[in-house]
């Protein structure tokens, strides 16, 4: 990554000198961070890298940007990959009605004559449609934007190519108006789901994590954190079931987001504690494909709520 115009590196909000001052301050922002997460975390916003987490659906990927744009204060510029993005999705497009809108009053008022004039005057910087990436190269402020470059592994290899190119100057080239740079390089979270593997020269650009699913005893703290309502008892056979839930051959194994749905959903119905019949009724809180449903019910409900790992029942 190239320095910013001004010399400055990084974006370390105000207070934070050491991983264990980061691990703290997204504690105190509703995000759980094992040792691992917090310290490369500390490192891609003191160092100024991009930060690529790898790991399955609802681990709390996209949320470390989330609450990193929380933290320093900064807006969250989010894209979205899919399959078949490209620059005009992702950078910038011409806004061709209003062009069109601007040749027809040329030629009302009979100011068209110079066709070279109108073409100048139909490409500038009035008639272009910023997007995401372009926003973020754009932002002017106190700390750079909170770039989140959301499921990469969706996009193909061509946009990856043009990714490649983008984290390693942040600036683009717009042929009419030439290159556009950022003063400060943003804070750059990419996220991957691992649908495909994503090439190596971009894993290289950036510092690597794998997030895990948490521990039992993390699951169940991050759900007493996230839902407070929820009775100790309760959280506890929820991360129990979930964890048994991930270790059937499911094909949509649950995330940690799918724990706090479930958890939610059950507290919002007065659940203290979790028994067959609320996990038949709410299942598709947790498990989001049929299939997933039919196979957890093979294997039998009750097994799920069969008993709690660490506390009596």
């Amino acid at each position: 990554m190239t320095e910013a115009k001004d010399g400055r590196r990084g974006a370390l909000p105000s207070g934070v000198s050491r991983a264990t001052d980061l691990q703290q301050g997204l504690r105190q922002h509703d995000y759980l961070a094992d040792e691992g997460l917090s310290t490369a975390i500390f490192l891609a916003l003191k160092l100024g890298r991009p930060l690529f987490l790898e790991g399955e659906a609802g681990v709390g990927k996209t949320e470390v940007a989330k609450v990193l744009s929380r933290i320093l204060d900064t807006p969250l510029i989010r894209l979205q990959c899919y399959e078949g993005i490209d620059i005009y999705q992702a950078v910038y497009e011409w806004d061709y009605a209003r062009q069109l809108l601007h040749i027809r009053a040329a030629e009302a008022l009979g100011t068209e004559e110079d066709p070279q004039r109108l073409e100048r005057d139909l490409y500038t910087r009035d008639f272009l449609v910023s997007r995401p990436l372009l926003q973020a190269l754009e932002h002017r402020g106190p700390m750079p934007p909170v770039l989140l470059i959301d499921e990469v592994d969706r996009s193909d290899d061509e946009f990856e190519a043009f990714l490649l190119e983008i984290l390693s100057d942040f600036a683009v080239t717009i042929p009419e108006l030439g290159t556009i740079g950022a003063d400060r390089p943003p804070v750059a979270v990419l996220t991957s789901n691992r649908t495909r593997e994503v090439h190596d020269a971009l894993k290289r650009r950036c510092l690597y994590f794998y997030i895990e699913h948490p521990s039992f005893e993390r699951e169940v703290e991050i759900v007493r954190l996230r839902v407070p309502e929820a009775e100790e008892t309760l959280a506890r056979q929820v991360a129990a079931a979930v964890e048994r839930l991930r270790s059937m051959d499911l094909y949509k194994p649950p995330g940690v987001a799918e724990t706090i749905d479930w958890t939610e959903a059950l507290v919002a119905l007065g659940a203290k504690e979790l028994d067959e019949s609320l996990v038949r009724s709410t299942i598709g809180s947790v498990l989001k494909y049929r299939e997933d449903q039919q196979r957890a019910a093979n294997a039998g409900l009750a097994a799920l709520v069969g008993g709690m790992r660490g506390a009596g029942d």
